[in-house]
């Protein structure tokens, strides 16, 4: 299928507690408008991953320099004229409000879950660091965006392609 790409770039940030497919959708919707995929997580300093990995919970002192990574990557694939696509928690609206300030064109998808079945998803995987032991910090952290012209709330209990496909339709008319 040939790219759905937009009408101009626009950022687009997945969203979400880890272990809900933030990658995972984030992946194919960058390939599907001709995007470039940005794993938040990749971008972490080794200190970030030691502490996770430790079960540790980041503070805002840890996140803040991992902001401004995220901002500068997608600022600029922006400036290369291609969508970024980052996969990234932004548990915060604070969080969310700085990633994007300064692009004209953003768009937030929030993957909603029960904390039950990310749990479940969590404990038959692997991952570097993070593991369902620090998924409690990250409900009780969780602020959800609410629905809206610039953010789309998905439930993370449909399939990859359905989420998928629903992403695409909102961003082409948005």
């Amino acid at each position: 299928m040939p790219p759905a790409d937009l009408s101009s770039p626009t950022f687009v940030i997945v969203m979400g507690v880890s272990g809900c497919g933030k990658t995972t959708i984030a992946e194919l919707v960058a390939a599907e408008i001709g995007g470039r995929f940005l794993e938040g997580d990749a971008f972490h300093p080794p200190a970030n991953k030691a502490k996770m990995g430790s079960g540790i919970p980041l503070t805002d002192e840890d996140r803040r320099p991992w902001f401004d990574t995220l901002v500068a990557e997608s600022r600029t694939v922006i400036d290369q004229g291609v969508s970024p696509v980052l996969a990234c928690s932004a548990l915060k609206q604070r969080y969310r409000d700085y990633l994007v300030e300064n692009f004209a064109r953003h768009r937030l998808v929030y993957l909603k879950g029960s904390y039950e079945l990310i749990k479940g998803r969590m404990d038959a995987r692997e991952h570097e660091y993070m593991t369902s032991t620090l998924l409690k910090s990250q409900f009780d952290t969780l602020e959800e965006p609410a629905e809206g012209p610039a953010v789309l709330v998905l439930p993370i209990e449909e399939p990859p392609d359905t989420l998928v496909r629903r992403i695409l339709a909102w961003l082409r008319q948005s």
